[in-house]
């Protein structure tokens, strides 16, 4: 992803939509190997909660129930122009629950009207800042958590997400990098408490790998302050021909290229699977590498769903749309 947080708006030069649904097991006990044979045609037996407003605060500003406590399926735009609207209407984003946006309206009436249309329909609206292109690190975490959180709260939005992508910082290895992410996640936490306002982050998979570098890379910001993430929304994609490319690449198993970041990798490295959001483009256009068309990746929530975890993907709008999550959901979490 790539997203420059600016005053006004957060513009972007590449967003992404996220599927993100919690784990019945909250424990971060390490799972067993999926078995990735296809599954049964059947509908299997529902283990895991159906998606509800869960992301979705009341007019007051609380939680009808703790944000995070069921699936939700999340789709990140960045739509500017061209033959879609920034965003379409609610009732055209059935089987999403919380938008990203890169991108938000400086009129006060759109606004508003965009986010009670949103809201009504179970769907939170959250502002994607950083990414690829814009690299906050050389500036003060706490200044910056400050101007973010206060940003949020101008445009009454419903939280935002982090997609720290500093690549040559964190190859560094020399803790400089998480010790920026953590502070500014403790910062956020302060003016955007958790349970009225959602924080997600989205690190791409190898940074979630203990293989990954000596200072610990995103291992170290979920042990310092995982508790005030609600989810990762991880990326994988984009991180090299073939990696994450199937049901067992993406779930067992990455490969020698990045070892150890598969999703049951990274949650026997210590992160609770009820905190992972698998992260996926929706075509091959969208990226460089990594797209599972949404049939296959359907049978890869299926079993996952059968272990009682229940996980998200991301998807790219307009290529990705009602039609498009309706089948990645398919019968694991039914609309």
């Amino acid at each position: 992803m790539s997203a420059n947080f600016t005053e006004g708006s957060a513009t972007s030069t590449g967003g992404l939509t996220s599927a993100s649904m919690t784990s019945a097991d909250n424990g971060t006990s390490s799972p067993s190997p999926i078995s990735t044979d296809p599954p049964p045609i059947e509908t299997p037996e529902m283990t895991c909660p159906l998606p509800s407003n869960s992301t979705t605060s009341g007019d007051d500003g609380s939680a009808d129930v703790p944000y995070g406590s069921t699936p939700a399926f999340v789709i990140y735009t960045h739509r500017t122009s061209g033959n879609a609207p920034v965003l379409p209407l609610a009732a055209d984003m059935k089987g999403y629950t919380v938008v990203y946006r890169s991108r938000i309206s400086h009129d006060i009436g759109a606004r508003h009207a965009i986010k009670e249309d949103y809201n009504s329909a179970g769907i939170s609206v959250i502002v994607s800042a950083f990414g690829a292109t814009n690299v906050p690190t050389p500036h003060d975490p706490v200044d910056t958590a400050n101007t973010m959180a206060q940003w949020v709260l101008d445009h009454e939005l419903d939280g935002i997400d982090v997609d720290y992508e500093d690549f040559a910082g964190m190859k560094l290895g020399d803790g400089k990098t998480e010790k920026w992410v953590i502070t500014f996640t403790q910062t956020l936490r302060q003016k955007l408490p958790k349970g009225h306002y959602l924080l997600t982050h989205a690190p791409v998979a190898p940074w979630l790998s203990a293989a990954w570098s000596s200072s610990g890379g995103y291992l170290t910001v979920d042990e310092e302050v995982g508790s005030l993430i609600d989810w990762y929304n991880v990326q994988f994609y984009n991180q090299g021909p073939g990696m994450y490319e199937t049901c067992d690449g993406l779930l067992n198993t990455a490969g020698t290229q990045f070892p150890g970041s598969a999703l049951n990798e990274i949650a026997s490295a210590g992160v609770p699977l009820n905190k992972l959001v698998i992260g996926k483009i929706a075509n091959t256009t969208d990226g460089n590498n990594g797209c599972i068309a949404p049939q296959t990746l359907a049978q890869c929530f299926a079993l996952l769903q059968m272990l009682e975890s229940c996980f998200g993907r991301y998807v790219i709008y307009p290529d990705a749309d009602a039609k498009m999550i309706q089948t990645v959901r398919g019968p694991a979490f039914p609309l």
